[in-house]
């Protein structure tokens, strides 16, 4: 026997909070903080702010308006790329003419990880989450329970956030999960696993041993970063089983996975790898074998510039913020950090550059006819490796921190390395920063898709 009033939403009034205002500059610093530099988010909050403070009508239109400048706007023209880009890389072929359309995968039932350091951990939890029972294999006992330690504490951190709890991930089952430092028990996996450090004699000697031990429909599988997936594979029996499949830190996480194939390898062996991706939930970008693939190799030249700018007057945490402002994730000196400076500095003593090896003479900023920088081997030789050291281009609160705050030490170690070189420091602006960095990274872009290891703009992207 009550009115009934209004039922329209639309005719109702909208409820008042006692402090809007003061709520909706709250949620507008989350959401800058959150989707930094993306427009859309910003424009929706705005679209929010509108219905509370206008009738529904007028909210409306201002809603349109919003949308119109988004529909319009070089960010949609580039997340719709990025989208179908994505969707394009499924769609790979080589020069020789094995292609997607034409290569079978092999089914994988069982798989191994070779080495439990960072990116053995990523790969064994990212195999695990899929369902594919693994066997993970350490040189020594010391070494494998270190390994089991972390790779369960990791499985632990991911079962927490499926919403089944850790019924869903059946990892202490070690019929879903094996821990051992045998070879013998990777006679019947159909896919191996490398994912020792990068060092070319280590790996050869692993590949000698697995082209012995597995069966012979096996994929070897090359965690690498930079080295030669041919060198490596000249080591077997089966070169046409050998593949690169370069996963990025941390493993679990980064929905990358670069798929390299050598001279040999077949279209079944790339075929699976892509598979193998698609069951990770990963995205597999297929690109041939150069140092340092299209990843590092596109990496390399961008992150020199942004040392060239430190040796120049800049300092690391004015670079990362115009790269950050801009739209990445990371900037490169934080992102440095976060996968450690002696992965680096390793590579580098390996290809001569610095490190031992380099002759007596060696101009202190060239190498190899180049311009070189030696700021980050310095860094090394004070054992400043980024966060797991707890201090590195940043410092952090303690070893195996987080949290990066400026580092007064590098701003005078900076200036004194200036004073020593005789580099007058100058003031370098954003733009400056910008241009030197991107375009580098877009410059050899192009160079390696003129050189084919690379087939399309979208995989590069």
């Amino acid at each position: 026997g009550q009115p009934l009033g209004p039922r329209r939403l639309s005719l109702k009034p909208v409820p008042k909070l006692p402090d809007t205002e003061a709520f909706l500059r709250e949620a507008l610093v989350k959401v800058k903080k959150q989707a930094r530099g993306c427009l859309a988010p910003e424009l929706c909050l705005q679209a929010v702010r509108a219905a509370t403070e206008r009738p529904f009508a007028e909210g409306v239109r201002r809603e349109r308006e919003l949308f119109r400048v988004l529909l319009s706007s070089g960010q949609a023209q580039a997340l719709q790329y990025a989208f179908f880009a994505e969707r394009a890389v499924h769609r790979w072929a080589t020069p020789g003419g094995a292609s997607w359309s034409s290569a079978a995968p092999q089914p994988v039932r069982r798989a191994a990880v070779i080495g439990l350091g960072t990116m053995g951990r990523g790969i064994v939890t990212s195999l695990v989450k899929a369902n594919i029972p693994v066997v993970a294999l350490e040189q020594d006992l010391e070494y494998l329970n270190k390994g089991r330690k972390a790779v369960m504490l990791l499985l632990e951190r991911e079962a927490m956030k499926m919403e089944g709890g850790a019924q869903t991930l059946d990892f202490h089952n070690p019929a879903r999960l094996q821990f051992t430092v045998d070879f013998d028990l990777l006679r019947d996996v159909d896919l191996v696993i490398e994912a020792v450090f990068e060092n070319m004699a280590l790996k050869k000697e692993i590949f000698h041993k697995l082209s012995k031990i597995c069966k012979p429909g096996a994929l070897l599988c090359t965690n690498t970063s930079a080295l030669n997936i041919d060198e490596i594979a000249s080591t077997t029996s089966r070169p046409q089983q050998v593949i690169g499949t370069h996963f990025f830190s941390p493993a679990h996480v980064m929905r990358l996975l670069e798929i390299i194939y050598g001279r040999h390898t077949s279209p079944t062996a790339i075929a699976t790898a892509m598979q193998l991706a698609k069951a990770l939930k990963k995205v597999g970008v297929v690109v041939g074998n150069c140092f340092g693939f299209v990843g590092n190799r596109m990496m390399f030249p961008y992150v020199q510039q942004a040392v060239f700018l430190l040796e120049e007057g800049s300092r690391p945490e004015a670079v990362d913020q115009v790269l950050e402002d801009f739209g990445f994730k990371i900037g490169p000196f934080r992102m440095s950090d976060l996968a450690g400076l002696d992965v680096g500095w390793r590579s580098r003593k390996e290809q001569g550059l610095a490190g031992p090896s380099l002759p007596a003479g060696t101009a202190a900023r060239q190498r190899h006819g180049q311009r070189y920088s030696t700021l980050p081997d310095l860094l090394c030789e004070r054992g400043r490796f980024g966060q797991k050291t707890g201090k590195g281009w940043y410092q952090y609160e303690r070893a195996g921190g987080r949290t990066a705050t400026p580092d007064p030490w590098l701003h005078s170690f900076l200036s004194q390395y200036r004073d020593t070189h005789g580099i007058e420091t100058r003031f370098i602006d954003q733009e400056e920063i910008l241009e030197r960095c991107l375009f580098s990274l877009i410059n050899e872009g192009f160079a390696i898709l003129a050189e084919g290891i690379a087939s399309g703009p979208e995989h590069l992207d």
